[in-house]
């Protein structure tokens, strides 16, 4: 029986400890895979990505999972992805893919290649004062600071021209500096699900009020969601703007601008959450994909 590995971390790991509070997903995913799997005649095995080489052993694939604490120590994930790859596990998404996808970067390259992206200046290091700069070069009330390697907006911050951080604040890591789009809070971001290139499932991911966070940590909700024909073509362009062929599942969030054009927020190629809960077909859509690619 072919058994596949699906990565996870110490706090998503089921019977951990303290869990993280939206482990949860973690379950609902994996209620989602593993009877699919099962159907075709495959073994789902989910392992913390930090565990020994020896609990890898016999798998011939792994999934990135939920290995949702990589971003804080992104060298050794890396060294993980190439050790597996040494160990011939083949990884996905690739080691290559996460390369280019874990320093947030990646969007000029794709605004390069004829995406439309939300204006952005990056920084190695973010001061009060460089706050201010950017406020006046958007011309905006309100930035949002993010981390360049980063996920589920930890450590983001949304800054007020009316309130500056104090003179001598310093955000304390590379950053990408954004105005503050109202949208996000009004309309909420789409999340398009990719597996091996093709439209599974849409989601609208909206904050809870007085947020402009989307993530379910933050009291974020999610509502399924029928792509137009224009949206799901537009979605489609980034997954054709990528550098490399269709990976075999992508996440790629968008936000409506101006004229209802859709404007990439993130393509998350890592370790996204896949929204089990609106797209039911999830699991068949993944586990057709990985039968496809490889041949199982």
């Amino acid at each position: 029986m072919t058994t596949i590995g699906f990565l996870a971390c110490a706090t998503t790991m089921p019977g951990a400890q303290s869990r993280r509070e939206d482990a949860f997903e973690h379950d609902s995913m994996i209620a989602a895979i593993e009877p699919a799997f099962a159907a075709r005649g495959w073994r789902l095995r989910v392992v913390d990505w930090e565990a020994p080489s020896s609990e890898f052993e016999g798998l011939g694939l792994v999934l990135l999972g939920t290995a949702w604490n990589y971003q804080d120590r992104a060298e050794a994930f890396l060294a993980k992805l190439d050790e597996f790859e040494a160990m011939g596990i083949t990884v996905c998404n690739s080691s290559e893919i996460v390369r280019w996808n874990i320093t947030k970067t990646y969007l000029r390259e794709l605004e390069e290649r004829g995406a439309r992206t939300v204006p952005t200046l990056w920084r190695e290091t973010v001061t009060t004062k460089g706050v201010a700069e950017a406020l006046d070069v958007f011309e905006c009330d309100r930035i949002v600071v993010k981390r360049q390697v980063g996920a589920g907006a930890e450590g983001q911050e949304l800054i007020a021209r009316s309130s500056l951080p104090p003179r001598d604040w310093n955000f304390g890591a590379p950053a990408m500096l954004q105005p503050f789009l109202p949208a996000i809070a009004e309309k909420g971001e789409l999340s398009f699900l990719f597996f091996d290139g093709h439209l599974s499932h849409c989601v609208r991911k909206l904050p809870a009020n007085g947020d402009y966070r989307i993530q379910s940590l933050y009291g974020g909700r999610e509502l399924a969601h029928e792509a137009t024909n224009d949206e799901a073509e537009q979605a489609s362009k980034i997954i054709t703007a990528l550098p490399f062929a269709a990976p075999l599942y992508a996440r790629i969030d968008m936000l409506e601008g101006e004229g209802g054009k859709l404007m990439v927020m993130e393509a998350e190629l890592i370790e996204p959450y896949l929204y089990p809960e609106q797209g039911p077909q999830l699991g068949e859509n993944l586990a057709w994909a990985i039968a496809q690619r490889f041949e199982i």
